[in-house]
């Protein structure tokens, strides 16, 4: 049996898992949890990089110190998009900003003055969201930031926390595929976009594959945690969703599956070989990014789960605590298609039912009374995203896609899952709800030559957990709703 941490960063929380791999077999052991909360002052919004720090040497001191395994490997996924500047000592010359901190607002069509959408487009093949990498860059540029003209290294947030474990600079490719600067069909750096920006690209350290090791941990790290100094640390898929991707519980190589990262972003797409880059891509707003085993996934970015977290962060600051499943039983029960909403419209943090209601008013709808109601109406409006989005990627790639593998935590919902089948038609795959953290360990795995590639991966997911498949049971209704709902999306449908 070989053992495998995985260092599992989301925008709400993270974990430290114990993976044990064993005879065509995966076992996954919480060993410390922690909340990912964002730090608001009077410059912006941050994300607490160094408690995210401490966070982690407590988990593997778990393993290390408390338990005193032998580790096979550790590896870390994160959120995509944010990143971190290091100076040419080494340290950290600012603390890294959170993708929805409001220096990007307005960003993108900023960029566009020197560098054209099509030209943007062409060069990286990302969708266009305010909270890439790339516009977090330029607005450092434009706004001449004294953190970048300190900087000597650009990291994306898992390959910082690598550096921080092994002190190698390297850029794993799925996590800088997020960025809107990276080049999927040369599988590189789009340096001739960033030049044109003015954004200076020898600070982009080189790229390397999942799966690759990084080589051993420092000696402060192995001395805090009780881990081997020869401990492997490999750069897993770094970003969570290409993670969580690798885990999807199907043994088909075809067009006919897509799937659901869901979180609190949803990211729906399909598997491909090869990069689609043309004008219908740019047109209907979707991204190629990298994933585990070289294949590229065909995307779209949707708001997922962020409505209701914030929602039920806002009722919680008045007194009103709710769980989770507390919030999906009180949705189920409310009345259906009372309204609905864009869920890409909330981008930013607070206020969110204040805010919702404000919609509702603005869009001529009445505002859905409680918390039930409410939920119901973000699920689904997310039911309604995830059809439209089902529909472009038919349209973009020329199959039916029969099965929707929903993966992450959100595959817990089970009222979610049920609209999503009655939403789309389609059977509804659920689970594994750990799939990211199940990735991450696989992807490491094939690094150190235990799991022979992503094949064996996935048989080893579908053979380690329980899924459930939900189908169609009434579509009464979700024709009339749709077509109200595609009119209340911006016509580009972004």
């Amino acid at each position: 049996m070989s053992n495998y941490l995985a260092v599992d960063l989301g925008a709400e929380s993270g974990r430290v898992i114990l993976g044990a791999v064993s005879g065509g077999r995966l076992q996954l052991e919480e060993l410390h949890r922690f909340p990912n909360t964002p730090v608001m002052l009077p410059t912006g919004l941050y994300w607490d990089t160094l408690r995210l720090w401490e966070e982690i040497l407590q988990g593997l001191s778990v393993a290390g110190r408390d338990r005193k395994l032998t580790v096979s490997g550790i590896g870390v996924d994160t959120w995509g998009v944010d990143i971190a500047l290091l100076g040419a000592d080494g340290a950290l010359v600012d603390n890294p900003r959170h993708y929805r901190d409001a220096r990007n607002n307005g960003m993108v069509e900023k960029t566009f003055e020197t560098a054209p959408r099509e030209q943007v487009f062409d060069a990286t093949g990302i969708q266009f969201m305010q909270i890439n990498s790339l516009y977090q860059w330029n607005a450092m540029h434009l706004s001449g930031s004294p953190a970048l003209r300190a900087a000597r290294t650009l990291f994306f947030m898992p390959d910082l926390f690598n550096y921080f474990l092994t002190g190698q600079r390297r850029a794993e490719r799925t996590i800088a595929s997020t960025s809107q600067f990276y080049d999927p069909r040369a599988k590189t750096w789009a340096t001739g976009l960033l030049q044109t920006l003015g954004l200076n690209p020898d600070l982009l350290p080189p790229l390397i594959d999942p799966g690759t090791s990084l080589g051993p941990l420092l000696p402060y790290v192995s001395e805090r945690t009780g881990l081997p100094l020869e401990t492997p640390v490999f750069a897993t898929a770094g970003h969570d969703t290409a993670s969580a991707v690798a885990a999807a519980p199907t043994l088909e190589t075809g067009g006919s599956w897509c799937y659901i990262s869901s979180g609190t972003w949803s990211l729906m797409g399909v598997e491909r070989e090869q990069p689609v880059i043309d004008s219908k891509a740019q047109e209907l707003n979707f991204t190629n990014e990298i994933g585990a085993g070289g294949r590229v996934r065909l995307l779209k970015n949707i708001a997922g789960m962020w409505l209701v977290q914030e929602c039920r962060r806002a009722w919680a600051l008045d007194g009103r605590e709710f769980s989770y499943e507390e919030l999906a039983e009180k949705a189920g029960a409310a009345e259906p298609f009372s309204a609905m909403l864009n869920p890409d419209s909330f981008l930013e943090p607070g206020h969110m039912p204040e805010r919702i209601a404000a919609y509702c008013a603005a869009t001529g709808q009445k505002t859905p009374a409680g918390e039930g109601a409410l939920v119901r109406m973000i699920l689904e409006s997310l039911a309604l995203r995830y059809r439209q989005v089902l529909e472009s990627l038919e349209s973009l790639t020329g199959s039916t896609i029969e099965t929707i593998h929903i993966m992450g935590g959100g595959s817990r919902n089970q009222l979610l899952n049920q609209l999503v089948a009655d939403a789309t038609g389609r059977t509804v795959v659920a689970g594994p709800a750990e799939a990211t953290a199940a990735g991450n360990i696989l992807v490491q795995a094939i690094g150190s030559g235990e799991v022979a590639g992503l094949a064996e991966a996935r048989w080893i997911v579908r053979n380690s957990f329980e899924v459930t498949a939900v189908q169609p049971r009434s579509r009464a209704g979700w024709d009339e709703a749709y077509n109200r709902f595609l009119g209340l999306l911006h016509p580009d449908g972004a």
